[in-house]
């Protein structure tokens, strides 16, 4: 009897967590840049490169594990698009094989992103407000990397170059980036939703082993989603 009532209790437990889960689809538009910071001395660089913002995409699920009316555990998958545009400057400081690039640089990549978020709703009108943060994993897939300028040795050339980006701790760039998420927006009853986020990266994906470098993520993003 005492089998049958444990049985019983975990089915309608199962039951009703599965009734109350909801799935969600999302897309939009992510305005990558990056952060970067390096202890190197003036004549190999700037120790700081202003990187702006250029335009990528995302698109993704999510479940909603419900824990209370207002708060909900929402892991995830999502394809986005991170990287960044700056200017540079870059020298051998070889008097006898002099050469120097000076134009942008352009990273473009693309991750799979596992966020974890705790959620918060207030109902607020024809539909609900909703909040949240947590920690998320992403692993790169795929990037590019394009250079614009001039370059100088024996002549002065234009450069105009698109290469792939490798992955790796020996390579161009580490592949895993660990960050944290914040998230807002507003859901009507009927599913649909407009939303923001905003992902901080916390660990540099640079692989630089001469001088202490860091580059780190940065995402803002905006778009619209529907829960089912």
């Amino acid at each position: 009897m005492k089998k049958i009532f444990t049985t019983t209790l975990l089915c309608a437990i199962c039951t009703f967590t599965f009734a109350q889960t909801r799935i969600g689809v999302k897309a939009g538009v992510t305005l990558p840049t990056m952060s970067s910071y390096s202890t190197a001395q003036s004549f190999d660089g700037p120790s700081e490169y202003n990187f702006k913002s250029t335009v990528s995409f995302y698109i993704g699920g999510t479940i909603d594990y419900p824990v209370s009316e207002r708060f909900a555990l929402q892991p995830g998958l999502t394809l986005t698009g991170k990287g960044g545009k700056t200017e540079v400057f870059e020298s051998n400081f070889e008097p006898n094989n002099l050469f120097s690039f000076q134009g942008t640089y352009e990273l473009s990549t693309m991750y799979l992103e596992v966020p974890v978020n705790a959620m918060f709703n207030f109902n607020l009108g024809a539909g609900k407000i909703f909040f949240g943060a947590g920690p998320y994993y992403a692993f790169a897939i795929s990037g590019t990397a394009k250079r614009n300028g001039m370059a100088t040795s024996s002549s002065i050339t234009t450069i105009s170059s698109k290469q792939d980006v490798d992955f790796g701790s020996n390579k161009d760039y580490k592949s895993g980036d660990f960050g944290l998420n914040f998230l807002a927006g507003y859901q009507l009853k009927s599913g649909f939703n407009i939303h923001t986020g905003y992902g901080l990266g916390l660990t540099s994906i640079d692989t630089d082993g001469f001088d202490e470098t860091s580059l780190k993520n940065r995402v803002f993003s905006v778009g619209l989603g529907f829960s089912f």
